[in-house]
């Protein structure tokens, strides 16, 4: 497949899937526009803050659209090669992703802007909420450890080629860290001014978006300035995020949100343009050598030929793409802050549909900037090194090679900014969780609970290796993956028992369910086996700790399954008696 005919095959798929399924699924759950949200009935400028969808899907989709889809594809693409990627992309977002995205949006809509765990409370049980919330807690402790090792990664990656292309002391990785501080700052100007200074939509447009290509400029010019180890700049990235965590929506991720909407449109315009027009020729095999299905049940086996997980093409295609084709965390962001802001019930079609599948065509530009070229020229280099420079490859089409150091500058910078986006989103949800969990309302409360969603990761990285953020992927994707599964149950006993129609997403859910707890099942038993192990030599413990976790999250999901089966039991006892 030419990346011309991959690019046209994504655009109609996407498009398709959006006029029809998104149409289709929208009217199972009859929006309302005369109904009254919870961000018009609640509005206090902080939390709940009605927004136009424009704006609030730009916010909606740099906060989805992080890492996940871009790391997960190039990462799947050189363990299994592209077309099982390219199928398990366009299928999975518009049957599964998007149908989760937007499910999860309107329940927590439809209960006052609640998280998906009070809407298992409400549906399931007090004992299945206080589950979700454990497990949603830690799954959001792999999202901040595995974005926050990725993101300093871009920050601590040079490129000693491009240094000497440019014939200056030029550090890509400084250029990226500059930019991206700087890019922080102008949101948080930005949101200052619309705040105080009201002003308009378009004046605000036309200011701070030109502003923000303006400091990818200037990260170039002061590549040198913030060359930091990388666990300096752990602690830098986790302070940011506490602080960040605690700020009112308007005066950071609103407006940090709609720029990073338009670095992705940009991005997303960049590598259509790469598509399209690039002419690139794909390099990277169809099919990986060694890839099968087999390989599960010779892993479960056991003996001296065991093979490694990343060759087991079913489950670990699926938790490795992660978020290019459905999300957990995606969930958590529809019930923690875009419900807070949706206007109108018909918003969320636009804002959670639409801004899923718009995140599949990310995943899919991911996907062409590998697939062009050699397993050779992707050897030991970060994931998000290898998008950038494929973005910069396609940007420097139309603007010439004068700006490469520009380019991919930009390139890198664009996963950094999306990144960013999530953690302190991330940072933000945990918050959340934990005071309500605990019941722990104000100030100080929610500065306790922010500490506590950034201590553990910091923790974590602190005490391993810079760069192993591969090492915790697949736990990432796995417990991320099956909260969507979670959440998709959710809402299928919320449908039950309100006595409307839920195949379209009891289906998705059994299916990921399938996926993740067979790679769950999976890790347990390699980091069982690793402890296992009589070595003379220190054994690596991250496949233990990995395993710990996976079995604490294994035995969160099996509770809450059991007690959503008996709150479905109890209305068929309760119809049998009437």
């Amino acid at each position: 497949m030419s990346l011309l005919a991959l690019a046209l095959l994504t655009m109609g798929v996407l498009t398709v899937g959006y006029l029809t399924y998104g149409k289709f699924i929208a009217r199972q759950f009859r929006l309302d526009d005369t109904a009254t949200t919870p961000a018009v009935a609640r509005a206090d400028g902080v939390d709940f803050v009605p927004t136009r969808p424009f704006y609030l899907m730009g916010q909606h989709f740099s906060a989805i659209a992080a890492a996940g889809p871009i790391v997960g594809p190039i990462v799947a693409c050189q363990d299994f090669g592209w077309l099982p990627c390219v199928l398990w992309i366009l299928l999975g977002v518009v049957f599964i992703g998007a149908v989760h995205d937007f499910s999860a949006l309107v329940a927590s809509v439809r209960h006052g802007a609640h998280s998906i765990a009070e809407i298992a409370r409400v549906n399931i049980s007090p004992k299945a909420w206080a589950a979700l919330v454990a497990f949603i807690w830690l799954a959001l402790l792999y999202v901040i450890v595995a974005f926050t090792d990725v993101t300093v990664a871009t920050f601590t990656n040079n490129d000693a080629d491009l240094a000497a292309l440019s014939g200056t002391e030029f550090n890509k990785g400084g250029a990226v860290a500059a930019a991206s501080v700087m890019y922080l700052i102008l949101a948080t100007v930005m949101g200052v001014v619309q705040r105080f200074f009201k002003w308009p939509m378009w004046l605000l447009t036309i200011v701070f978006v030109p502003a923000t290509l303006g400091v990818v400029w200037l990260g170039t010019k002061m590549s040198t300035v913030l060359l930091l180890d990388a666990r300096v700049w752990y602690w830098i990235v986790l302070g940011y995020c506490l602080v960040a965590s605690m700020f009112p929506l308007w005066l950071l991720q609103q407006s940090r949100g709609y720029l990073g909407g338009f670095v992705l449109y940009l991005a997303i315009g960049i590598g259509a343009i790469g598509l399209l027009f690039g002419g690139y020729t794909v390099q990277q095999p169809m099919v990986a050598e060694g890839v099968g299905f087999g390989g599960l049940w010779d892993f479960f086996a056991g003996g001296e030929n065991v093979p490694k997980m990343t060759t087991i093409l079913f489950p670990f295609l699926f938790v490795t793409i992660a978020c290019g084709a459905c999300s957990g965390f995606h969930g958590l962001v529809c019930g923690g802050t875009t419900s807070k802001q949706i206007e109108k019930e018909s918003h969320c079609r636009p804002v959670a549909f639409g801004a899923m599948l718009l995140e599949g065509f990310v995943a899919i530009i991911a996907l062409s900037t590998v697939m062009i070229l050699s397993a050779e020229q992707t050897k030991g280099v970060p994931p998000g090194s290898i998008y950038g420079d494929g973005i910069a490859r396609f940007m420097t089409l139309f603007l010439g090679d004068a700006a490469l150091l520009f380019a991919k500058t930009f390139g890198t910078m664009a996963v950094a900014t999306f990144v960013f986006d999530t953690l302190d989103v991330a940072t933000r949800l945990g918050r959340y969780l934990l005071q309500e969990l605990f019941g722990a309302k104000g100030r100080v409360g929610g500065a306790l609970a922010a500490l506590a969603t950034v201590g553990v990761p910091l923790g974590i990285l602190l005490t391993s290796a810079p760069g192993s953020y591969r090492a915790y992927w697949t736990l990432f994707g796995s417990s991320n993956q099956l909260l969507a599964a979670l959440t998709l149950l959710g809402i299928t006993v919320w449908l039950k028992r309100n006595g409307k129609r839920c195949w379209y997403t009891a289906i998705p859910m059994v299916f990921v369910m399938a996926i993740t707890v067979t790679a769950l099942v999976v890790q347990i038993t390699h980091g069982a086996r690793v402890l296992l192990a009589r070595s003379s030599e220190k054994p690596d413990m991250t496949p233990v700790i990995n395993g710990a976790v996976g079995l604490i999250l294994l035995g969160l999901a099996v509770f809450f399954v059991f007690q959503a089966a008996g709150a479905l039991r109890a209305d068929r006892v309760k119809a049998v008696k009437v």
